[in-house]
């Protein structure tokens, strides 16, 4: 654990109210955080988590309540006040800019100038390489954002937080794009920066990263709060119940079904990536109605690609997808949604799962709009859309419960809900899911796998995508290992050794 100075209260939040209207989004939350602190805000999907954070760091006012930073009350109106008051904010969604480099994104705003107010680049090329090492954040002063893995990419983030003078820093749902070699380095830059005497707040629903990382954990649950605990002293199922509020299975339960006919059959695949490399190279894989099909692998092995062109996103340059014996490789979207029945819950949520302008009725059904009975001869039936996706908001506990509200103000568990109810609503032939859990909290996660299981025992056909070991493992009936976009390794779940499967991930042989 971190050395926690507990008679300096860098935060303080007393009785905290935001409100949207007549919605109430946090209810008098009081939350203390100490010198040295990592500090988890543990909480369901909607909880009210990120609201609260965003209250402290000055994207939003709060309603009611009182905000001390070391000691002193402050009235936090936006977040260059935030920034003044040593606050920095990692969101979950990196707020860079693309084509610049990591130097240009960390001291964008806070520019070094020397004669006649010109950039001096090499000053700050220099900051940020002192600061990478002073706190263990390795990264590349020259290379450009939309060159680098989202691993470097959150260290840049974390670094223009620090660049500014953070000294307390906020990190949202920091693992939830990470692999498990990039959650490992995070969890040491943290004690890093711990060691400094920062404070560190993790909004997170990751029950093992908070045992592994925080030091307490203040729990909230539908914008109210729930306890405060130490760590240490309480267990993963503990916290599970707090945040839920009731009882949540770790343990995925299901039946065993025959598997049946082939549905999907990939054969010598070869999909290259935006640079023209093969990032599916020479890949078969075959898929059976009844049956859950699981690709473990590293992120960057293909799997996007792969995805990518069994949803007719990206083309076939070489190799056939054949569905129950009918070739579909390059078939356009529209075809493989439509003719052909194949449906996805995508990894980018936000890029490729929502229009973040719609609301949340048009997001249920941008892939059948068309149809009866949201649709009579070209006219839109409103009531039928939104009673549709009344059903849909009960049925898979989306919040709030309000078809109207649009998608970009939802909480990303909420958003990755709407998607998951849409997908299954169209009652698709095969269901191809890349990582459909990410983002989401214990309770939520319990429900999706219940839905990926129910396709299956409905006799449908779906294929996991997951960087999440546990999952592939709990989850599938059978198992595929992807390393540099081939199958290396295909084994039932049941007999499988996850000491096999992660050998197979690293390149090795089994």
């Amino acid at each position: 654990m971190s050395s926690i100075d507990f008679s300096h209260k860098t935060v303080e939040m007393v009785d905290v109210v935001k409100k949207f209207g007549d919605f109430v989004a946090n209810d008098r939350i009081s939350l203390t955080i100490h010198k040295g602190e990592v500090h988890a805000l543990l909480g369901e999907n909607g909880a009210g988590k990120t609201t609260l954070m965003n209250c402290l760091y000055g994207l939003y006012r709060p309603t009611e309540g009182v905000i001390r930073i070391n000691g002193k009350e402050v009235a936090i109106t936006d977040p260059n006040v935030a920034i003044r008051n040593g606050i920095g904010m990692v969101h979950q969604h990196f707020m860079l800019v693309d084509p610049f480099t990591v130097t240009e994104n960390i001291v964008l705003g806070m520019e070094p100038t020397k004669g006649m107010g010109l950039l001096d680049m090499a000053k700050a090329k220099k900051s940020v390489l002192e600061l990478s090492e002073r706190y263990g954040l390795a990264v590349d002063p020259q290379a450009r954002i939309e060159d680098i893995s989202v691993g470097s990419q959150q260290r840049v983030e974390i670094l223009k937080a620090l660049y500014r003078g953070a000294e307390i820093l906020i990190l949202d749902e920091p693992t939830a794009v990470l692999t498990p070699s990039e959650i490992k380095e995070l969890v040491a830059i943290i004690r890093n920066l711990t060691g400094e005497g920062k404070s560190i707040i993790i909004i997170t629903h990751k029950l093992q990263e908070i045992k592994q990382v925080a030091d307490y954990c203040t729990i909230i649950r539908r914008g109210t709060f729930v306890d405060r605990v130490e760590v240490a002293a309480v267990t993963e199922h503990e916290l599970a119940s707090k945040m839920v509020g009731r009882e949540v299975s770790f343990s995925v339960s299901k039946k065993g079904v025959e598997r049946g006919e082939r549905s999907l059959s990939i054969k010598r695949l070869v999909v290259k990536d935006n640079r023209g490399f093969a990032a599916v190279d020479g890949l078969e894989l075959e898929l059976h109605r009844r049956e859950i099909l699981g690709i473990a692998g590293v992120d960057g092995n293909g799997q996007s690609e792969l995805v990518e062109s069994l949803m007719g996103l990206r083309k076939v340059a070489e190799g056939e997808i054949l569905m129950h014996g009918k070739e579909i490789t390059n078939a356009t979207t529209k075809e493989i949604i439509g003719a052909h029945n194949i449906c996805s819950i995508p990894e980018d949520r936000q890029k490729r799962g929502l229009v973040l302008e719609f609301d949340m009725a048009e997001n249920l059904i941008l892939e059948t709009y068309h149809r009866t009975p949201f649709s009579n001869r070209g006219v839109l039936d409103h009531d039928a859309i939104y009673q549709f996706a009344d059903h849909c908001i009960d049925d898979f506990d989306i919040r709030p419960q309000n078809a109207m509200l649009p998608a970009k103000s939802l909480s990303g568990g909420n958003q990755q809900k709407v998607i998951i109810a849409r997908e299954v609503s169209n009652n698709p032939e095969i269901l191809v899911a890349s990582q459909p859990t990410r983002g989401l909290d214990v309770g939520a996660i319990e429900y999706v796998h219940k839905a990926l299981i129910e396709q299956r025992d409905r006799g449908k056909a779906v294929l996991l995508i997951s960087f999440e070991l546990d999952e592939i493992l709990n989850v599938s009936d059978r198992i595929a290992v992807i390393y540099e976009g081939r199958i290396v390794g295909v084994m039932d779940a049941a007999k499988a050794d996850e000491n096999r499967i992660g050998l197979l991930m690293a390149g090795g042989t089994a």
